[in-house]
Parts: structure tokens; C-alpha cells; sequence
């Protein structure tokens, strides 16, 4: 998994705040350690797909420099329970001081790719992608579309300025699937995407034919979609400028994944890897 999508340095604020929020004025607990070096390692404490490991040096240099990190599971790599995943050496008091708010951030992110992991196994062979949405914890986006990437997903939009979805609200404001996307189209930058939800066979054809780059087809039954797909195919095959089509789902269930997958649509948007998830449990052992 490539870390460049993380964008590491424009993290550091965030991961210094999260530090501060945990040690405030100081570790009470560190007079204890008297200064001493110490090491310390992860364990896996049951089987998923580990996330957040990339996190681990930046977060624990802001506190002592001289930490060293050694990762021995890559981010999106499995796991399986009771297998070491890092170890670190250095000041014992920063070794502490840092444990938790890395815990939280790898245990957090390595649920999401895990559940993650679990839906794209059910779409295997379908040519089927699984991407996320933005229902995601405000301050954490960017991580947890990182970890959905981590499980085999792909994102959808990070925000509202990548690329213009245009959702029952904007079509009614507009008067209209046409209006609103001749409107999008007349202001937005010539390579930006445009996308419409659809929640009738009657906007989802109208979008096509005012040609919309992508058609999300909520809340569609599997049976409707094998109807609807093919017309949505032919009526995109006919627009003159356009390039095809992009036709996604949404609404879904994700024991409903399989069915969805066969009904030829390109996309499945959930999500569940982000907003269901459980906490994958790791542990920090010194020694």
C-alpha cells in the first residue's frame, strides 16, 4: 500500500494533537521509568489485516527522535493472532507515552481494513470494485480511506471538491436532472466527474442521457438492476461526446453483496467497513 496517499508531513499536526490529547501536561507515570531505554513489540491478539503500522515512527519520533521502529507487517498485509507485527526501542518514558494513542490509531484503522478485506473476498472474480463513502469520524477521514485502500477497496470522493455528485436535494433545487448537471457543468474545472444519484429508472435514465460520467443507483433491488443496467448500457452507447458510463450501487447490504455483483454494475459504494467495523485487538508487550 502505497503511504504517499497519506500525505505524512500534513499529518503531523493531527498526530501531535493526538498526543497532546493523551499526555497533557505530562506522563505522570514516567518518574517511575527512571530514564531508562527499554523495547518493546505488537502483537496481534486475533486474525485481520493489519493498518496503521506506517503511522508508528512519525508518531513516536514526535517524542523522542532516537525511538527505533522496526515494522515487520507491511500495511495490508494479513495477520494472524499472536503474531508480532513491530518493535520499537528506545526511551521507555516515550516508549509509554506514545502506546496508546498508537494503539488506538493502528487497532481503529486495522478493523477497517479488515472488515474491508471481508466484503472484497465475496466480490472475488465478479470484476466487481467495493469503494467507500464519506460517512467517516470527522478529524480521521483520510486515515480511514487510507485503511479501506489497505483491505482491497477503493475510495470514492475524499470531499465535495473532487468530483460534483449531485443527491435528491440538488435535483430538486435545480428543477431537474438536466439543469442540475448543465449547471455543474458550466462552472466546474473541464476534468471534473460528475456523478448523480439516482433513486428512480427515470432519473437514472435522464442522467445518462444528459451525460453524466457516473450513475449511482440507490436502493435498487438486484432484480431491478438486472433490468435496468443493460438500457442504462444502450442508452450511454448513444451519446455523442460522452465516454461510457460508470454505474454503481448503493444501499446495500453486505450480505447482499454477491447478488449485487451480478447484476453488471461496476461499483459497489458502502459504508459498513468504516461505520460497522470492530476494532482489530493488538497489544504492546515490553521487555
Amino acid at each position: 500500500m502505497n503511504a504517499l496517499f497519506l500525505a505524512l508531513p500534513s499529518l503531523e499536526p493531527q498526530l501531535r494533537h493526538w498526543l497532546e490529547e493523551d499526555i497533557g501536561r505530562g506522563d505522570l507515570s514516567a518518574a517511575a521509568l527512571g530514564g531508562k531505554a527499554g523495547r518493546a513489540h505488537w502483537i496481534a491478539r486475533r486474525d485481520g489485516v493489519f493498518c496503521g503500522g506506517v503511522l508508528v515512527p512519525p508518531l513516536f519520533g514526535l517524542l523522542d527522535r532516537q525511538i527505533a521502529v522496526r515494522l515487520l507487517v507491511a500495511d495490508g498485509e494479513p495477520v494472524r493472532a499472536g503474531q508480532t507485527l513491530l518493535e520499537l526501542e528506545g526511551s521507555a518514558a516515550a516508549l509509554v507515552a506514545g502506546e496508546r494513542t498508537a494503539l488506538n490509531l493502528a487497532m481503529r484503522l486495522s478493523g477497517v481494513a479488515t472488515a474491508t478485506a471481508a466484503l472484497v473476498a465475496s466480490l472475488a472474480g465478479s470484476g466487481v470494485a467495493l469503494a467507500d463513502t464519506r460517512k467517516t469520524t470527522p478529524g480521521l477521514r483520510v486515515l480511514e480511506k487510507y485503511a479501506v485502500r489497505c483491505g482491497g477497496g477503493v475510495n470514492h470522493r475524499l470531499g465535495l471538491d473532487d468530483a460534483a455528485m449531485l443527491k435528491e436535494n440538488h435535483l430538486a433545487w435545480a428543477g431537474g436532472v438536466a439543469p442540475a448537471i448543465a449547471a455543474v457543468r458550466a462552472s466546474a474545472p473541464w476534468p471534473s466527474r460528475l456523478i448523480v444519484e439516482a433513486e428512480t429508472e427515470q432519473e437514472a435514465e435522464a442522467a445518462v442521457a444528459a451525460g453524466a460520467d457516473g450513475v449511482l443507483l440507490d436502493n435498487f433491488s438486484p432484480a431491478a438492476l438486472v433490468a435496468l443496467v443493460p438500457r442504462l448500457r444502450a442508452l450511454a452507447s448513444q451519446r455523442q461526446g460522452a465516454g461510457p458510463v460508470v454505474l454503481e450501487a448503493s444501499g446495500v447490504q453486505p450480505e447482499q453483496l454477491a447478488a449485487y455483483a451480478a447484476t453488471g454494475i461496476d461499483l459497489i459504494s458502502t459504508s459498513a467497513p468504516v461505520t460497522r467495523s470492530p476494532w482489530l485487538d493488538i497489544s504492546m508487550r515490553f521487555s
